[in-house]
């Protein structure tokens, strides 16, 4: 099983790269929180692997952190989620974000990822609750969301409420405007809902 590898980087794309290691390629899938932190082609890399075999097939799949690897194990872990799904979730969420809301058990936030159905987000959740890393959990409950997070969240809210999704966007921004970045999720809302009203 291969566990780490240190090399060079021979190709690149967002999805996967080819780590040269003593003059063998690794092809290694990827999610984008790794792809973005990676150098350029021709510089070093450093990945913790998680190996996967299937019968027809030994896949590697690579991690910047430790945390990325282990939330990647824990979703595979669980039944109906394969190694694509658990790439596709680690790419449209920032682990301690990811962390936050399946301790929030916020479905929305995690239906948002693309390629993650209602259905998968309540697996997600309902497996994943009281098998989190405590010391990430603890630091994610007491994050504040960053705009862009919590942009999304009122973007999900307000579509849930049935307002059409341009509209609800302008409204999303105005109140971002309005109320400054430090007013949280609840106050936002509530001057979204006022600018819609207008």
């Amino acid at each position: 099983m291969i566990a780490h590898l240190r090399g060079t980087i021979l190709e690149k794309q967002p999805n996967r790269v080819v780590v040269d290691v003593g003059g063998v390629g690794y092809d290694v899938a990827v999610p984008l929180s790794t792809f973005y932190g990676l150098a350029d082609v021709g510089g070093p890399v450093s990945l913790r692997v998680h190996t996967h075999v299937r019968e027809d097939a030994i896949a590697l799949f690579g991690f910047a952190t430790p945390l990325e690897l282990e939330l990647f194990e824990k979703l595979i872990g669980i039944s109906g989620i394969g190694p694509k799904v658990g790439l596709a979730v680690l790419s449209g969420i920032e682990p301690v974000e990811l962390i936050g809301a399946i301790e929030r058990g916020d479905l929305a936030r995690l239906t948002a990822i693309p390629g993650v159905g209602k259905k998968t987000s309540e697996r997600i959740v309902l497996e994943l609750k009281d098998r989190l890393p405590k010391t990430v959990a603890v630091a994610a409950a007491s994050v504040v969301p960053d705009v862009p997070v919590l942009r999304d969240d009122l973007l999900s809210a307000l579509i849930n409420l049935g307002y059409h999704r341009p509209l609800a966007e302008k409204a999303v921004d105005a109140a971002l405007r309005a109320a400054g970045r430090d007013a949280g999720f609840e106050r936002t809302l509530k001057q979204a809902l006022r600018e819609l009203a207008k």
